[in-house]
């Protein structure tokens, strides 16, 4: 469940774990971690030569060149973002909505976090004229504005902003003297990339943007946790990463050994984790392609898709049928939505500052198999949705969002 923590631990709340692929370990990344599960030293804070070597590989096949001393690692990117937003300082402006684990981050360093809304075609960025506006009155109250967090390929509404919002929405930012910490975790998960154009603030912006990945957005189990940042040629992020790896050592958030190497060998996209990656974005876009047909045929509402194993449902024009099953907020949602379509899980639950909106993350990795066998089935398939499994998952799920 999600929600506030445990009485007795304070008024954080958290997000929900990413969605799963539904897929079972690729072979040869399990191979190359049992191979590594001898060595018992973990990895120096901020991550060893290879995984930061691996990373700029990664990142340079993007066309975006860096340097391994610019590089930062953690496991995971709650830890990571958690040491960015402390090295940087200052208030941190975020898209509304966003996703659910980037508040609480912000709200345990005791910074206030303002939400801006995103233009009507994409989430993920904020509205560039929304976002002078508030930076504007956030200074009048007083607040110092330091720090935007963005998401070009989103979770959680599955969009990709296209390339002139975003820099729109950079050059506004970097105007006003903010640094931006692009979260690209998701970039690789595009469901046409053929038809999807995908720019990084940093191609836009390169001295004034972070960009942060958790590797297990395409790359890696979400088991093995693991996030790379890059930081900008600048002095000013020198320094922001000297105290990122400080933050990060305090902590002890490293990275485990085996892991580390792990992520360094996907990192290197060999052509077993090339193929996988794309055969997995390819299907779970097939899958969220027809769980948005259900979720519109049942009265709701959802952008198409374009990245993600989810779809972003809106479900306030069943508001009164949802009410009269004494569902009235996103929690209340989640609950009944769990209940509702069993095995594909929704993931519904409040985003950003949107408290009491019927929202919902609806996933689409319980669709791909309930078995091993199925998975791999799923996966191999030429037309996926044609497979008896995955057509009696979406007729239910097409089921369960009719009787709401």
């Amino acid at each position: 469940m999600h929600g506030t923590v445990a009485e007795g631990r304070g008024p954080v709340r958290y997000g929900p774990p990413a969605p799963g692929t539904g897929l079972p370990v690729l072979p040869e990344l399990a191979g190359v971690l049992a191979g590594a599960a001898g060595r018992t030293a973990p990895e120096p804070p901020g991550g060893g030569p290879r995984l930061r070597e691996a990373a700029c590989g990664y990142w340079r096949r993007r066309g975006l060149r860096g340097d391994p001393e610019l590089v930062a690692a953690a496991p995971g990117a709650p830890a990571l973002l958690f040491a960015l937003l402390a090295s940087y300082g200052g208030d941190v402006l975020l898209p509304r909505p966003c996703p659910a684990w980037w508040t609480p981050q912000a709200r345990l360093l005791g910074r206030p976090a303002y939400h801006v809304p995103t233009p009507a075609e994409c989430g993920g960025v904020p509205d560039p004229y929304a976002l002078l506006e508030t930076v504007r009155r956030v200074r009048t109250e007083g607040g110092v504005p330091r720090l935007l967090v963005l998401s070009v390929a989103d979770d959680p509404t599955a969009t990709v902003a296209p390339p002139e919002t975003v820099r729109e929405a950079c050059e506004a930012a970097v105007g006003e003297g903010l640094h931006i910490i692009s979260d690209e975790t998701w970039r690789d998960t595009l469901h046409h990339p053929h038809d999807t154009v995908l720019f990084s603030p940093a191609e836009m912006c390169p001295d004034d943007v972070t960009v942060l990945s958790d590797l297990s957005g395409a790359l890696t189990p979400a088991g093995w946790p693991a996030a790379v940042a890059r930081f900008p040629a600048t002095e000013r992020a020198a320094r922001a990463k000297a105290r990122t790896l400080d933050v990060l050592t305090a902590l002890g958030s490293v990275v485990a050994g085996p892991v580390a190497e792990a992520a360094a060998h996907a990192l290197g996209e060999p052509d077993p984790v090339a193929v996988r990656m794309r055969r997995a974005a390819a299907l779970h876009g097939a899958l969220a392609e027809a769980a948005h047909r259900a979720v519109l045929a049942a009265g709701a509402f959802a952008r198409p898709p374009q990245a993600g194993r989810h779809l972003y449902a809106d479900l306030g024009p069943l508001r009164n049928r949802l009410a009269a099953r004494g569902v009235t907020d996103s929690m209340e949602l989640e609950e009944y939505l769990t209940g509702r379509l069993g095995a594909p899980a929704p993931g519904g639950h409040r985003f950003g500052d949107e408290l009491g909106a019927l929202r919902a993350r609806l996933a689409t990795g319980p669709l791909v198999g309930a078995t091993e066998e199925e998975c791999a089935r799923t996966l191999a398939a030429a037309k996926p949705l044609e497979l008896p499994h995955v057509r009696r998952a979406l007729a239910a799920f097409g089921e369960a969002l009719d009787g709401l």
